[in-house]
């Protein structure tokens, strides 16, 4: 599963691109998660959520490895209902360190809508809220207003995008991982996730289905997030297209963006994340690195 060599492809300065003209991109995408404890721990079962699908729409992953610098840990990778690859890792101790090293390469083709098969909307999750994106008060008059405004389907969605947009400002520290879509618009403040969330909350109080995105923004340094609306073809096939909106940046996505994996919320998704038997907590370290190797 891994490309020998492939690391050592040259970046390109993405500065340096025209973006307005470029067909296709390739990525080389590196992260690693560091796990130090102050006494040993045992039982270790770790989930990572860091691998894209083989294809995503128009992205497609050329290659990927997933290391783990233990002696006696175990890898298993598998998939989750929302097609999401999974790897989980087993280990019976880890003495003081545990590190996970991911990579992939990736490709995509901007030529190329990510269409979904018939029978997407019986995923009720695209409609439903979830645990971090039910809808209060405040966030139903929204909708209602927004809804109102504007015509169902990217019409509507491109007005949420914008809304939220300017109804947030980015603030990092504010927010968690279980602050609400509810909690963060109450604040008017929050990171990536939390735009996302709002959006979400939004579009399902308005009937559009959408889902969550986890994956790397070029030029971002952590894990970034935006929303794909899911919309119907019609043209007799039952499918439908998922159109990628990012409200942290009021824009519809692009090449510049590697999916990783989809769900409801964040928590399905979570980059890292996992158990194990001891009473000490441990610190993580990660690290990630975007370079772009290819364009055209």
């Amino acid at each position: 599963m891994g490309g020998p060599g492939q690391g050592k492809l040259m970046a390109i300065d993405p500065a340096r691109v025209d973006w307005g003209t470029a067909k296709r991109a390739e990525y080389l995408v590196r992260q690693t998660f560091r796990y130090e404890y102050p006494e040993p721990i045992r039982d270790l079962s770790h989930r990572l959520v860091v691998i894209p699908p083989e294809r995503f729409g128009d992205q497609t992953r050329l290659w990927h490895d997933v290391s783990v610098g233990l002696d006696g840990a175990r890898l298993e990778s598998g998939s989750d209902r929302f097609g999401n690859v999974i790897v989980d890792v087993f280990a019976p101790q880890v003495p003081a360190t545990i590190e996970f090293v991911a990579e992939v390469s990736v490709e995509r083709r901007a030529a190329e809508p990510n269409r979904l098969a018939d029978g997407w909307l019986a995923e009720g999750y695209l409609l439903e809220p979830s645990a971090l994106t039910a809808a209060d008060d405040a966030i139903m008059r929204a909708a209602d207003d927004l809804a109102g405004a504007a015509e169902w389907g990217l019409p509507l969605a491109d007005r949420i995008n914008d809304w939220v947009y300017q109804s947030m400002t980015y603030r990092y520290g504010a927010t968690g991982v279980r602050t609400t879509a509810a909690e963060a618009l109450a604040l008017g403040a929050g990171v990536c996730q939390d735009y996302a969330h709002v959006m979400l909350a939004l579009c399902r109080a308005c009937g559009l289905p959408s889902r969550y995105v986890s994956g790397h923004l070029l030029g971002q340094g952590g894990t970034h997030a935006w929303v794909e609306v899911i919309l119907p073809t019609r043209d007799g096939t039952g499918d439908a297209i998922a159109h990628a909106f990012d409200p942290t940046h009021a824009s519809r996505g692009g090449l510049g963006y590697v999916k990783v994996a989809v769900g409801g919320d964040y928590s399905d998704v979570a980059p890292t994340s996992g158990t194990y038997v001891s009473g000490a907590r441990g610190r993580l370290t990660a690290n990630k690195r975007v370079s772009l190797v290819d364009v055209g």
